[in-house]
């Protein structure tokens, strides 16, 4: 059967507190609109409208890389007005899934299941439901003593009795195409809020002779709005649950799930331990056997195979295989780390090569440097790729030792081989092989500390 979808992405979310259009706020490193839409997509629904209204010019931005139609609801004066406003993208033919832009957590699995129940009862109309213990804030399902469909209520239009019924309205509903057409304009704004609902279409049905069915989700979580910063957060939860188990069942190990923050899109391989604390982010991809430390973050950056990570921050760059980093490394964008190196205590690096085998063990600044292999990179070493103007290069050859507070005033080169002395300030080329010292020669001033000591006590 032929299927489109409208998802209602409007409303301006007032109870969010914030200048950010409700759906482009995050869960899990996605905004709603777009883990909505993914989702629509994944259940195999390609013809998809957007209602859009506040701050529409930058959800319409956002979601620019996507192939759907939009529709401006202006007005924000009710779910069914809404619908209303993408009636020109409805075809006569086929059916239309309508759901919400702020309900992330709803599983293309849902809405396939929706779209089979809808078919396999030949129904007109058939709303998504589910069960829960506290139905406060929902619309409540009204059943007749056979258990079929009468309406749907609003809680604030409720009656006492009506708000005691503990199934209620996802606000996820399939529809035939020309029954939506036909009946969109009934609506009527004669309730409480002054708005067109578009439960009403529900009672219009039934009155109408119509096919009106339901389907109860049995994980009512997945219908969780986020209407506030609490329930954002809640859906965040959820949504981090979802993906931690998703990953435990293919073979990765969590020290404490709960304390894990793994974003939708990020892989992870298997027999690889994460600790509490660590954040992955973006398009991040974690190889096998690996072990990522408490509190490491990792964001858009691809780890190899048997690497181990403590307490690090790693942005937009690539560790080859069984390689160390950190603890209290930083690897900054443009990083590419070679097989077998160690990255040690407080060291960083910025937009640099560094081969196979080199060792940079603790307290240094690497910048926009090529590092061959097998290099050895002393303590306090600062590649100093920056005049005030311009970022230069410094380039390393295979097996070259820079010894310990040495300085490396780009550009530079140290050729294969080349051994700089401890204190050394570097700022000629270092042929292959060759000792660079650069320190002035030591000299003993015999008697001078009695004699400053003295100078002292006079002055006092």
């Amino acid at each position: 059967m032929i299927y489109s979808a409208v998802i209602l992405a409007a409303g301006a979310g007032t109870r969010m507190k914030s200048r950010i259009p409700k759906v482009l706020h995050e869960i899990c490193g996605e905004n709603m609109i777009r883990r909505v839409i993914g989702e629509v997509k994944a259940s195999g629904i390609g013809d998809i409208t957007v209602v859009i209204g506040n701050g529409w010019e930058e959800v319409k931005k956002n979601l620019k890389d996507f192939d759907v139609g939009f529709a401006l609801q202006k007005e924000q004066l009710g779910t069914g007005h809404a619908v209303q406003m993408a009636e020109k993208s409805l075809t006569d033919e086929g059916n239309v899934i309508i759901l919400c832009g702020d309900m992330p957590l709803i599983r293309r699995y849902t809405i396939h299941s929706l779209m089979k129940s809808h078919e396999n009862s030949n129904s007109d109309i058939t709303v998504l439901t589910a069960k829960v213990e506290r139905p406060f804030g929902y619309g409540r399902i009204v059943k007749g003593s056979r258990g079929e469909l009468i309406k749907i209520v609003e809680e604030r239009d409720a009656d006492d009795k009506e708000r005691k019924i503990n199934e209620i309205n996802s606000g996820v509903y399939c529809f035939r195409s020309n029954v939506l057409k036909k009946h969109l304009c009934d609506l009527s704004s004669q309730n409480e809020q002054g708005e067109y609902y578009l439960t009403d279409l529900v009672e219009i049905g039934v009155k109408n002779g119509y096919i009106v069915k339901t389907h109860e989700l049995i994980d009512s979580e997945e219908i969780l709005g986020v209407n506030s910063r609490k329930q954002l957060a809640e859906a965040e939860a959820i949504m981090r649950k979802r993906i931690v188990e998703k990953h435990m069942d293919q073979g990765v190990t969590f020290i404490n799930p709960e304390h894990s923050y793994i974003d939708s899109d990020v892989f992870i391989g298997m027999d690889t331990i994460i600790y509490p604390g660590v954040t992955l982010k973006g398009n991040t991809v974690i190889g096998e056997n690996c072990i990522i430390g408490d509190n490491s973050k990792i964001v858009d950056s691809t780890i190899e195979d048997g690497v181990e990570i403590q307490y690090a921050i790693i942005k937009d760059s690539l560790v080859k295989k069984d390689t160390t980093v950190g603890p209290f490394a930083y690897l900054r964008p443009g990083s590419r780390i070679g097989e077998k190196v160690k990255i040690g205590d407080f060291v960083e690096i910025k937009n640099s090569v560094i081969g196979d085998g080199t060792k940079a063990s603790h307290l240094a600044y690497v910048g926009d440097a090529q590092v061959g292999k097998n290099v050895n990179i002393g303590c306090g070493v600062v590649f100093v790729n920056y005049n005030g103007k311009d970022k230069q290069k410094v380039i390393i050859e295979d097996e070259a030792f820079i010894g310990s507070n040495v300085n490396l005033v780009a550009p530079v080169k140290v050729n294969k081989r080349g051994f700089v002395a401890a204190g050394t300030t570097v700022t000629l080329e270092v042929p292959e092989g060759t000792l660079c010292i650069g320190r002035e020669k030591q000299k003993h001033v015999k008697g001078w500390v009695d004699r400053k000591k003295l100078k002292e006590n006079k002055e006092k």
